[in-house]
């Protein structure tokens, strides 16, 4: 069957999980099949060789001189992943960041080592703010690797994230996909396209997913949604797409296990403590996380001839992002002592997003040289407002008590601490906490105003050479207000930056190319709106942008007939002028005088090895050291925080005959430090997959996934203090797809 479809993906609360359930089932059993790909798009016959959807990217990808990474819908489907998370697992390099204090929980990714939490896109138009996003509304996920401001705007030290959603095509399917398993495992999707006439099309896409998180006590998360979309002019020189994407997640979140201490007790250090991996140090009466995303966008392509189109996309985006969660350990050195205070970090934030993005495509020719190009502009206005909890947790006669938040008190275990503290080796996450939960009088305002222009231009020089060239202005002004609503401190920055992408192609042969290339980025201060890693604040309010280049040398090749691909790339980044502290204490004052490098490399293979055996796999080594850290941190030689030396990922099937197939998937990830201080860190680990797949008849496929067969514990977020976040424990779901 041509095109299948990506893994479904967003959990729901059980009541809508049945309704789902009910409107997959009533409309019939449905199937995925290929949508009306852009003409951008160029499959050469294997299914993990898609290109990447953005008009920016002005040659295939065999020309582009630039590391990317393609996750398509068949890859994701047959690993059973869900969520962003689980699909970047094929991308090594790619890291996510614990949440905690002024770092929301969510997707917080880093990609090569530098924070890329804001460096998310749908369809080529920025995602503020953070969210916990699903896949069951994706066709494919872009990577591109590398400072890259000159694509993506501000940030983007480490590369970004392109998420590209499923469009109607001219063809009817209908399938559906019901998923049960272990730990109260269901699922329910729905992707259904249906032709209204000879030139409209409507796709809809529905979600409903719940589960208890495989490994650990009382966790869960309930995921759903609603992805309609209408095509108008298909086939036709005017075209018109209007999408709408509705998500909603109620879950328990989950920080884990707490670090151990040093000789002294004063200060974490190491991996985390040697513990149950059940131990859920949360409570369940009081702790939740909910997000929501309400997308509408209306996209408009006019072809004035086979080599001229405009394209215009307009969007409206509301987010937002409320929990409140709990750290185990405060940091005052109750975990020697057997015990843990149930600390807690909140957050509930709120985030607009208006934009507008127009660019122009041509093929033309000057002088014989023949040139792709698209030029265009963006407008945005994001606005985020947050305002935190304030939850009790405090216990002890007074501010200067001995005891005051010390678990190890005579008694303080229980009851007498209002349940905020528990025992280290069996919490009991039912505890009837009975604290209070009041709104902050505090409040965090953000907004910034962005316009842009840019150019791309391949330029052909003759059948073996061609130059990439890119170019972007970015007017970035961000203000914010935070503090007391009495009484709140209002800082602003305002900044103008220049980046550029520029790399020259050798191809030696028609399936082979060779590439030099240099790429910039600009992270000004509150590049993250208030709602991440990179916010502003007094201390960096009148910095200049950070800035970040990488020099990369690279080849790309295309064997067996196109099926499969290899790609290689050596790689340096580097960070000259970053953001460091020149005086003491949090919140002390910035400069940008610090340097940042990483030197790396890659390789990669994907494609049909033969006509049965399919593979995905990918190697990265990322060599990562603080330069210079200033004068008041002592952290130079040291490597970046969750920045893995080593990391790499396989995914193999094998088709046995006409309806039976096999995978076999591996993750590897190197030693993760959670802090620049290299003083606490996640161990290495290896996670290995498989995956069985039967095909009864035409319209049924079933599947089974086992995750985690080994049941391997390992840890994928470390936090620089407090805790790091545990990966879930071995899991099996069986999938039944009806298409028609």
């Amino acid at each position: 069957m041509p095109g299948t479809p990506l893994p479904l993906g967003a959990s729901a609360r059980r009541s809508t999980l049945a309704t789902a359930i009910g409107l997959a089932l009533s409309s019939g059993a449905l199937a995925d099949a290929p949508s009306d790909v852009p003409d951008e798009v160029v499959v050469e016959g294997h299914p993990y060789g898609a290109e990447v959807v953005s008009r920016k990217f002005t040659a295939p990808l065999i020309d582009t001189p630039k590391s990317v990474s393609i996750i398509p819908a068949e890859l994701v489907e047959e690993q059973g992943a869900t969520s962003l998370v689980e699909a970047l697992r094929n991308v090594p390099g790619v890291t996510f960041n614990a949440g905690e204090g002024g770092i929301p929980a969510g997707d917080n990714l880093k990609i090569r080592g530098f924070d890329a939490g804001a460096d998310v896109f749908i369809d080529g138009v920025r995602d503020a703010g953070t969210q916990t996003r699903d896949v069951f509304a994706l066709e494919q996920i872009e990577v591109t690797k590398g400072p890259g401001s000159a694509y993506s705007g501000r940030g983007a030290a480490g590369g970004s994230v392109n998420l590209v959603t499923k469009k109607p095509g001219t063809e009817n399917f209908y399938r559906t996909t019901l998923g049960g398993g272990t730990d109260e495992y269901l699922r329910a999707t729905l992707d259904a396209n249906h032709r209204l006439t000879d030139s409209a099309a409507l796709r809809l896409n529905l979600l409903g997913h719940q589960v208890d998180v495989p490994g650990r006590d009382a966790v869960s998360i309930e995921h759903w949604g609603v992805a309609p979309s209408l095509a108008l002019g298909l086939g036709r020189p005017t075209r018109v797409n209007l999408d709408y994407y509705y998500y909603r997640t109620d879950d328990i979140p989950d920080y884990s296990i707490p670090y151990g201490r040093n000789a002294d007790n004063t200060a974490p250090e190491g991996p985390p403590v040697d513990v149950d991996r059940n131990n859920f140090y949360g409570l369940v009466n009081r702790d939740f996380q909910e997000t929501g995303a309400d997308i509408a966008t209306l996209e408009v392509i006019h072809e004035f001839s086979d080599s001229l189109s405009l394209r215009n996309i307009t969007r409206y985006g509301e987010t937002s992002n409320e929990y409140i969660v709990t750290n185990p350990d405060d940091g005052r050195g109750n975990v020697p002592n057997g015990a843990v205070l149930r600390n807690t970090k909140s957050r509930n934030s709120e985030t607009t997003t208006r934009a507008n993005v127009t660019d122009l495509s041509a093929r033309f020719e000057t002088g014989g040289i023949a040139h792709a190009l698209v030029a265009g502009f963006e407008i945005s206005n994001e606005r985020m407002h947050n305002r935190n909890y304030v939850v009790e947790t405090l216990f002890g006669a007074n501010a200067n008590d001995d005891f005051l938040n010390s678990c190890s008190a005579p008694g303080a275990i229980g009851a007498a601490s209002s349940y905020n503290c528990t025992t280290l080796e069996n919490p009991n996450p039912h505890d009837p906490w009975v604290g209070t939960i009041a709104p902050s009088d505090s409040a965090t305002i953000a907004e910034t105003d962005t316009w842009s222009v840019f150019a791309f231009d391949t330029v052909e020089l003759d059948e073996r050479w061609s130059l990439n060239l890119g170019l972007r202005y970015d007017d970035y002004r961000t203000e914010q207000l935070s503090g007391p609503d009495a009484a709140p401190v209002r800082v602003t920055n305002e900044a103008d930056f220049w980046n550029h992408q520029l790399g020259i192609v050798y191809k030696p042969v028609e399936n082979g190319s060779v590439y030099l290339s240099t790429g910039t980025s600009s992270t000004p201060s509150g590049n993250t709106l208030g709602d991440g890693t990179e916010n502003i604040g007094e201390n960096n309010a009148d910095l200049e942008p950070e800035r970040s280049r990488n020099y990369e040398l690279g080849t790309k090749w295309e064997l067996a007939q196109g099926r499969l691909g290899i790609t290689s790339a050596l790689f340096r980044a580097e960070k000259t002028n970053a953001r460091v502290a020149v005086e003491p204490g949090r919140g002390g004052r910035q400069q940008t005088i610090g340097e940042q490098e990483v030197d790396g490399f890659e390789i990669g293979v994907f494609g049909a090895v033969t006509e049965s055996w399919q593979v995905h796999a990918s190697y990265t080594r990322l060599d990562s050291e603080i330069v210079d850290d200033g004068p008041i941190d002592a952290n130079e030689g040291n490597e970046f925080p969750n920045t893995p030396r080593h990391s790499a990922n396989l995914w193999t099937t094998w088709q046995v005959g006409d309806a039976l197939s096999f995978g076999v998937g591996a993750t590897y990830v190197d030693t993760r430090y959670g802090n620049p201080e290299n003083t606490v860190w996640a161990p290495s680990y290896t996670v290995y997959d498989v995956m069985a797949a039967y095909r009864a008849g035409q319209h049924l496929l079933l599947r089974l996934n086992v995750d985690n067969v080994t049941d391997e514990v390992y840890y994928v977020r470390p936090y620089r203090a407090h805790y790091a976040a545990l990966g879930p424990a071995r899991s099996a779901v069986l999938t039944a797809t009806f298409e028609f």
